[in-house]
């Protein structure tokens, strides 16, 4: 018996090269119910997928067919403008990739252009200020559940969708528990399809297929990033969404700036995690997040002394376990005037987080508005240490801003049954 991909050499073989051709590039003749546009007059079609599902060829083969058609312009949306560029423009099933050479549009700068005249632009979810203005006929929208601002983004884009007879938009993405998408989900002019990853497994590597998928299937982490499933909350979480009390309104009495510094600051590094906090009563309140990712140090420097000067904190909080000298170094460049309070880590992630968790679950600690971003990290902070598989910086930032606010020595006495 023939192999799969034996038994597709042996058709192709028969058919010639300009037949197979044409056959690849027929989308509609072999691609998946779940990856063609649902039926109906709808705004927002909610791809929902696990790695490698076959999200990203669904987003490209659509834009492929409005732009032929004549839809124009369209907007293009990634994380940033690289990940847009590599993954929806020049990725393996991106917009280059599923056309036919005569029928490729051209790339030039951030813009593709077809030959009918058709546009499609790149734009960056991480600048919602940048779709201010613009006006788009239709909009891929790709991993909507990592844009940093989601909403904000998702919301400015939603103003310029007014170009044709029927302004629409796809938005695919791996899901998470964000707010956007639970708002997605709720909508009834949005219409969501769901794909799991085994179910485009004859176009995976075979060690992809035995070392990823064999490895987390029918885990919680499996069920979200292959099962394409939204995990609310995962079980052995020390956070829980529903742990986070709104802010009201009180004047904290004490505010610190604490500051989770990288080891390095290239464009793998990890993110600086800073997080601004207040003592309110007995209890806390998180405030703002700052947090920068790939940053170099005078980069999150200047960031962290802008939060302490905005919200005119007692001081910056900073953990040194990393370069302790470095960090003193490159916050007294930005201002030497600014009081820095160091601190060590002795314990493990973890440990070091429990008793802030402990302090939710007593309702101490409440939240301003604008910490999806910080609350997403928390809810997937898992017993590794990590959260979704990175660094935590959000979280030991503020598992640091919370410690010395109502932990340190001294203060933990004033708080009542702890």
């Amino acid at each position: 018996m023939l192999s799969p991909k034996a038994e597709l050499q042996k058709a192709a073989a028969k058919l010639g090269d300009v037949s197979t051709r044409k056959l690849l590039l027929d989308w509609p003749a072999w691609a998946r119910t779940a990856q063609l546009p649902p039926d109906g007059e709808w705004t927002t079609w909610l791809l929902l997928g696990g790695r490698g599902s076959g999200k990203t060829r669904a987003g490209a083969e659509w834009v492929k067919q409005l732009a032929q058609s004549g839809v124009s312009p369209i907007a293009l949306v990634g994380e940033t403008m690289t990940e847009a560029m590599a993954v929806m423009v020049k990725g393996e099933s991106g917009l280059l990739a599923v056309h036919a050479r005569a029928e490729r549009p051209t790339l030039k700068g951030t813009v593709l252009t077809w030959p009918n005249g058709s546009e499609a632009h790149l734009m960056s979810a991480s600048d919602p200020d940048r779709f201010r203005g613009p006006q788009w006929a239709a909009a891929w929208c790709d991993e909507i559940a990592k844009w940093p601002d989601a909403e904000a983004a998702w919301d400015m884009l939603q103003f310029g969708l007014r170009l044709g007879d029927w302004p629409r938009q796809l938005a695919t993405t791996t899901p998470a528990p964000t707010r956007l998408l639970k708002r997605l989900l709720a909508d009834p002019l949005c219409v969501v399809t769901r794909m799991r990853t085994n179910e485009n497994a004859k176009h995976l590597a075979p060690q992809f297929l035995s070392a990823v998928v064999g490895r987390y299937e029918g885990s919680v982490l499996g069920r979200q990033e292959l099962d394409g499933e939204m995990i609310e909350d995962l079980p052995d979480a020390l956070w829980q969404r529903s742990m986070f009390r709104p802010y009201d309104g009180r004047t904290p009495s004490r505010l610190i700036v604490a500051v989770d510094p990288p080891v390095t600051g290239t464009a793998r590094s990890d993110a600086c995690g800073i997080v601004v906090a207040g003592q309110v009563g007995e209890g806390a309140v998180v405030l703002a997040d700052h947090t920068v990712k790939a940053a170099a140090p005078l980069v999150w420097a200047r960031r962290a002394v802008a939060a302490y000067e905005a919200s005119r904190a007692d001081a910056i909080l900073v953990e040194v376990n990393q370069g302790g000298d470095l960090v003193r170094s490159v916050l007294a460049q930005v201002d030497p005037l600014v009081p820095v309070r160091e601190v060590r880590a002795s314990r493990g992630k973890w440990l070091r987080a429990e008793p802030v968790a402990a302090l939710y679950g007593r309702g101490l600690v409440s939240h301003a508005k604008g910490l999806d971003a910080l609350e997403d990290e928390m809810c997937a902070f898992g017993a590794d240490g990590r959260s979704n598989g990175h660094s935590p910086d959000r979280v030991d930032a503020l598992v640091w801003a919370l410690t010395e606010l109502l932990l340190a020595e001294g203060v933990r006495p004033r708080i009542r049954g702890l």
